[in-house]
């Protein structure tokens, strides 16, 4: 690997950190406190390119590689997860599952929109009793000829009321069981389709969860993606691509911690001299350097293996793992190393490390994680 960024990659990186840190910033705890749908935010991603930053410019996306949205994804993090997580759902769940497998037709209808910002996309796939278990289905999908008649529940769905278009994961054959799953394009005002209560999360307060509902919601059988039974082959590709998503979510979050504990560590002073010039502090920042640098280097390992076509399922798995697990030991002990302050909104940590939490939770919790690296490990030895 070449560790050195190209120019462009440094320009989207710091294009990102510069909108974070001089716009986010600003009204990040009154949307966490509210939580405040960020809008205007989004908005301004998408005018920035930053919503359809992986789709092609055919499609009119932006084109970039997944390095650079490793990076940007770091950037957005470090001040917002709420915000990142909309940029994440976006690009590598809805738009690469539409644009690496849908149709020309679905690509000029659904995705263009998407890229553009115009709309906002949701990955519809857990479910109250399935959760991430994309085998166990409840939603159904009964063909009826030149559609589909939609039934069920999904629940955790990051853009659920905002999003304009939904990737529904749903059973069709059951006898066939995950060989007879589809995923299906649904918009979202489609009839029959009600929206649940916002989730009042402990983190990414601001993001919009919801449950949804389909009560016998036609879709067109064109608005299925790949052929018949292909929706568990779909989600498991599409899913080891968002993997890297929140894999730069959860480094951002402990970047962003670690970077105001160190600011904090120099100005902060107790028996005569800055806290940073303790060996129990400045240790605690040393372990922490070290955890953000294996993480961002796996982040970008599963990057590099997918911008160069080769197989990075493993990689991304690995990076999603880590990269949560040190999201959540880096975000405590910023908060240990701000004392009564770190446990105060206006420092921000605090918030950070509720943040950390979900990022062991979501796109497959830790533990499917392990699940994934132990079968390939146990394949090669």
């Amino acid at each position: 690997m070449n560790f050195e960024f190209s120019e462009e990659q440094l320009m989207i990186q710091q294009a990102a950190r510069d909108y974070a840190q001089r716009e986010l910033i600003k009204d990040v705890i009154e949307r966490d406190t509210h939580a405040i749908y960020p809008t205007e935010h989004v908005k301004a991603l998408s005018e920035l390119g930053f919503m359809g930053m992986l789709v092609d410019p055919e499609y009119d996306g932006g084109g970039m590689d997944t390095v650079s949205y490793v990076l940007a994804m770091e950037e957005i993090s470090k001040v917002d997860s709420s915000v990142s997580v909309v940029m994440s759902v976006n690009n590598s769940l809805v738009c690469y599952g539409i644009e690496k497998f849908g149709t020309e037709a679905q690509k000029e209808k659904f995705l263009k929109p998407l890229a553009r910002g115009e709309k906002i996309g949701a990955f519809l796939l857990s479910e109250p009793e399935a959760g991430s278990d994309a085998t166990s289905q409840r939603t159904t999908a009964e063909d009826k000829g030149d559609y589909y008649l939609l039934n069920g529940t999904k629940n955790w769905i990051t853009n659920g009321n905002t999003a304009g278009t939904y990737l529904v994961i749903a059973q069709t054959h059951p006898e066939k069981g995950h060989k007879g799953i589809n995923v299906l394009i649904v918009d979202r005002h489609s009839p029959g389709i009600s929206v649940g209560p916002h989730e009042d999360k402990m983190g990414m307060r601001s993001s919009d969860t919801h449950s949804v509902m389909f009560n016998d919601v036609k879709v067109p059988k064109e608005n299925r993606i790949g052929e018949d039974g292909f929706g568990f082959k779909f989600a498991m590709k599409t899913l080891e691509g968002g993997r890297i998503g929140i894999a730069a979510q959860a480094l951002g979050i402990a970047s962003g911690a670690f970077e105001r504990a160190v600011k904090y560590s120099k100005e902060r002073k107790a028996f005569g001299t800055e806290i940073a010039n303790h060996q129990s502090v400045a240790f605690k920042l040393a372990d922490m350097a070290v955890k953000i640098e294996n993480a961002r280097n796996l982040c970008l390992k599963a990057a590099w293996l997918k911008d160069q076509g080769k197989p990075y399922g493993y990689a991304s798995a690995m990076a999603k793992y880590y990269a949560a697990e040190i999201a959540m030991e880096v975000t405590t002990e910023a908060v240990q190393i701000h004392g009564g302050y770190g446990y105060v909104k206006e420092y921000h940590v605090e918030r950070l490390m509720r943040e950390a939490k979900l990022t062991q939770i979501y796109e497959g919790t830790s533990e499917i994680q392990q699940i994934v690296i132990s079968r390939q490990v146990l394949s090669e030895f």
